[in-house]
């Protein structure tokens, strides 16, 4: 049945949980610390024997499997899926290679951003200075994304501190957004409590767009990397997503009037600059995957299953309900071939 950069995102010291932004890092990674997160991880050698376009994802049914990526042919995303020997905490796939979020518990516990092959092998390993996040890789396969939060900084405001990086994958270049130039509506912003996450990449490698935050408040921010600016093109949206053609971008909006955040999807056409909000009214606190041109991918937390969750689907023109995708699954990202 069909259905139709490196990023260092850091949290360090979440002492305002009931925060949007405390809550925003947090519940979204709650639902990755299953069993299988606090064994060791090792760098798999077998591959997931699926070809073509597929959807990529980690399998999150309670079990000796817990954890594992996962996939799944694009064109039957109900039927039966193939699993790795390789854990994550969160995962994102491309043609040639995936990015592997993992934690690894020896002595002590320490996270890594892992670059593998299509056999499962590391490639490359950045380390990670706290519990992992988000992930990219953009279309060609020449940046990476990754995020984690931080286990030593904050900021009293607002409960926690962000630090951003993009890298090549084949290269020597990495640069922390931290040094880019952040302007909102034509004024720089450089408070101290300045904060850049969740990164995604656009068919031009020096174009991007991010999440910027201070002082409370969030922008959607268009980023240069040969420029090193950061520009905010709208405001309250947050992990954002652009469309494989370019045109769209869907991202997570704080619908609560409350401390409590309530997130749910809205999706930008920037060329009108009008926003679509979705009608599913759930709690979707993840940064969403783009299944085709026309409808988008999100995991739902199970309330009934603590580490559990599934992979919903929903067109982006509002105009029907989400459906379920894919039963226990997180994270998940599209090959396209």
């Amino acid at each position: 049945m069909r259905r139709v950069s490196t990023v260092l995102i850091g949290v360090v010291a979440l002492t305002a949980l009931g925060s949007a932004f405390a809550y925003a890092g947090w519940s979204s990674t709650a639902v990755r610390t299953g069993p299988a997160a606090l064994a060791e991880a090792p760098v798999g050698t077998r591959t997931i024997p699926i070809e073509g376009s597929r959807i990529v994802f980690r399998h999150t049914e309670l079990g000796s499997d817990y954890g594992l990526i996962a996939a799944v042919p694009w064109a039957d995303s109900g039927g039966p899926r193939k699993l790795s020997d390789v854990s994550c905490e969160r995962v994102y796939a491309a043609d040639a290679s995936e990015i592997c979020l993992r934690l690894n518990r020896n002595d002590h516990t320490t996270f890594t951003a892992d670059l593998l092959d299509q056999a499962g092998q590391l490639v490359r390993s950045w380390p990670l200075p706290g519990v992992p996040s988000r992930a990219r890789i953009n279309a060609d396969g020449t940046l990476v994304a990754f995020s984690a939060f931080i286990t030593a900084e904050a900021y009293a405001t607002v409960g926690f501190s962000i630090a951003t990086v993009i890298a090549e994958i084949g290269g020597p270049e990495s640069v922390n957004l931290e040094t880019f130039a952040l302007s909102v509506g034509g004024v720089a912003v450089t408070a101290a409590d300045r904060n850049l996450w969740g990164v995604t990449f656009t068919s031009d490698p020096n174009v991007f767009y991010a999440t910027a935050a201070s002082e409370g408040q969030t922008w959607l921010v268009r980023g240069n990397r040969a420029a090193a600016t950061l520009t905010a093109i709208s405001e309250g949206a947050e992990c954002p997503s652009v469309s494989p053609d370019g045109t769209r971008i869907a991202y997570k909006k704080n619908m609560s009037g409350t401390t409590a955040p309530l997130w749910n999807i809205a999706v930008l056409d920037l060329a009108t600059n009008e926003e679509t909000l979705l009608p599913d009214a759930r709690n979707i606190d993840d940064q969403v995957e783009w299944l085709d041109n026309s409808t988008i991918l999100y995991g739902i937390v199970r309330a009934d299953s603590i580490g559990d969750s599934d992979i919903w689907s929903a067109p982006v023109d509002g105009s029907a309900d989400a459906r379920l995708e894919i039963e226990h699954g997180w994270s998940p990202s599209v090959v396209r071939e």
